[in-house]
């Protein structure tokens, strides 16, 4: 018995099954490659911002005169710093307004479809960021760019886990599930080595720079001819079963669908059995509550952990820091965050997600002390930078391990085909929203914190942690319809706190 899951694996790993994650993942690549991409250039865009709108530095004794004074000094004057700090959040200003889209264009027009349509977005946000530098507007253009390019992003971001999780079979889906995280790593990695100034980090090649995603949207356009449509989305929205077995055979190679097909119809069947969920009765639902609540926080616990805040100013908290050359730090962070993914792929399916989870929190919550620490201290015992250093590389290292990749598969798995669009819709758009206040405020929190600003997402981490503890089930190896029975096994079991514990924890053997 503890030998099939071994042999389902091999089976189930085919070449056509690698091919459609990989090319759906490109989707993710994309949108970390939009995260990173905005921090190594940031003292330049800065200074071609001031040069644009004739903005000189306020102490401009330390200057050579007009817009040649350091960029250091030009981007601390409030406009730039407002513009700047929207040329970062937009991005996710974009993802907030269109996550609510994704159930319906997902249903709609099915997973494959809605994604190649998508890429036209991507394309047109980025070429007005490449042709941005050529134009007196082109805070305008880059700011909207970004917008555009987050619109994209946000219904991506919901519809590849959808797609994902429909066509992974259950014993590696959370393996699989973790490749969106792989790709946005890469995507970040990418950004930040191109952004080095001997690159495109440069006054001259920084607007190829911020839109080089653009190729990847193409490429992924014309990979998704060859993708099949989701077998659960063509049996159970819209009844094509014959088509569903195709894909099926497609994906799986030469195998025996029937079982695959049989907990397709068991699932059509319970959907058929509940009216359409919307969005607004998803949230007034007692029924689908407390996978709602799991499913928005773990969201949350992932961009109030303080990981974008690395991500997006790195290179900023590196030279606060006493670092030479913050940018190759940078670029640290970037590899040590794509090691850790890979790692995360093997242990996903082994550890389960909730330890997973519940261990990166634990570990980002005491870096975050650490880091305090050192940059509390960095000034009287200059070494303690390096403490810092050290800090954010472990930091985003067990991010990368829970945190990261697991809140983007999670909620496919806690809901059933009828709730699960909306829920992920609500939990993308938590997930965005979190993204821009972080964006957005995090250089005005830093400067009126100081060192003490990583204290704040000590106490989010400590609060989202206990949440998780509580709250989250494991959802290791289970079918979406174990999972639900679990949510009503403890619904009904709610008298005694015992007996609620122990559904939350899950069954270990699953």
């Amino acid at each position: 018995m503890e030998k099939k899951p071994k042999i389902k694996e091999k089976l189930y790993l085919t070449g056509s099954l690698i091919f459609a994650v990989f090319t759906a993942v490109l989707g993710f690549f994309q949108y970390g490659y939009c995260i990173g991409v905005i921090n190594a250039p940031q003292k330049i865009i800065e200074a071609h911002y001031a040069d644009v709108l004739k903005i000189v530095p306020e102490d401009p004794g330390n200057a050579t005169g007009g817009t040649n004074a350091p960029p250091s000094d030009v981007g601390k004057h409030p406009t730039i710093t407002m513009l700047w700090s929207m040329s970062v959040a937009m991005f996710a200003v974009g993802g907030m307004i269109s996550s609510f889209t994704v159930g319906w264009i997902g249903d709609k027009m099915g997973r494959v479809r809605a994604l190649q349509l998508l890429n036209i977005l991507s394309i047109s946000g980025n070429v007005l960021l490449g042709v941005a530098s050529k134009t007196p507007i082109s805070h305008v253009l880059i700011i909207i760019g970004r917008l555009i390019t987050g619109l994209y992003c946000g219904i991506m971001s919901g519809i590849v886990p959808l797609y994902v999780g429909e066509i992974a079979p259950t014993p590696l889906r959370g393996a699989l599930g973790t490749f969106h995280q792989l790709a946005c790593v890469i995507g970040i990695l990418i950004s930040q080595i191109l952004g080095l100034r001997f690159l495109l980090g440069n006054s001259s090649m920084w607007p190829l720079l911020i839109s080089l995603s653009g190729f990847a949207a193409l490429l992924q356009l014309l990979l998704l001819f060859f993708c099949p449509e989701s077998p659960r989305y063509l049996y159970i929205k819209i009844g094509q079963v014959e088509e569903a077995k195709k894909s099926l055979l497609w994906l799986r190679g030469n195998y025996d669908p029937t079982k695959d097909l049989e907990e397709m119809e068991r699932e059509k069947e319970e959907a058929s059995k509940e009216k359409p969920v919307s969005i607004l009765q998803l949230i007034a639902s007692t029924t689908y509550r407390q996978p709602f609540l799991v499913a928005i926080m773990v969201h949350l616990a992932q961009q109030f952990s303080g990981i974008n805040a690395i991500f997006y100013y790195s290179t900023d908290i590196f030279t606060e820091s006493g670092i030479k050359e913050p940018v190759y730090a940078t670029i640290g962070v970037g590899a040590i965050n794509t090691l850790f993914t890979v790692v995360a792929l093997f242990l996903i399916e082994k550890a389960g997600r909730r330890i997973l989870f519940l261990g990166g929190m634990f570990g980002m919550f005491v870096c975050t002390i650490v880091m305090t620490v050192g940059l509390t201290l960095q000034k009287s015992n200059p070494w303690m930078s390096y403490v810092s250093m050290v800090a954010i590389f472990i930091f985003v290292s067990v991010f990368e391990l829970g945190p990261g990749p697991i809140p983007w598969f999670i909620v496919a798995e806690l809901f059933s085909q009828g709730p699960r669009p909306s829920a992920v819709a609500l939990a993308g758009f938590a997930n965005w929203f979190s993204n821009f206040m972080v964006g957005m405020c995090f250089q005005y929190v830093a400067r009126f914190t100081g060192p003490y600003v990583f204290l704040i997402f000590s106490a989010f981490l400590a609060g989202f942690g206990f949440f998780i503890y509580v709250k989250v089930p494991e959802t290791k190896g289970k079918s979406f319809e174990e999972i639900a029975e679990e949510f009503r096994r403890r619904k009904k079991g709610s008298g005694g706190a015992a007996t609620e514990l122990e559904h939350l924890g899950g069954n270990p053997q699953a």
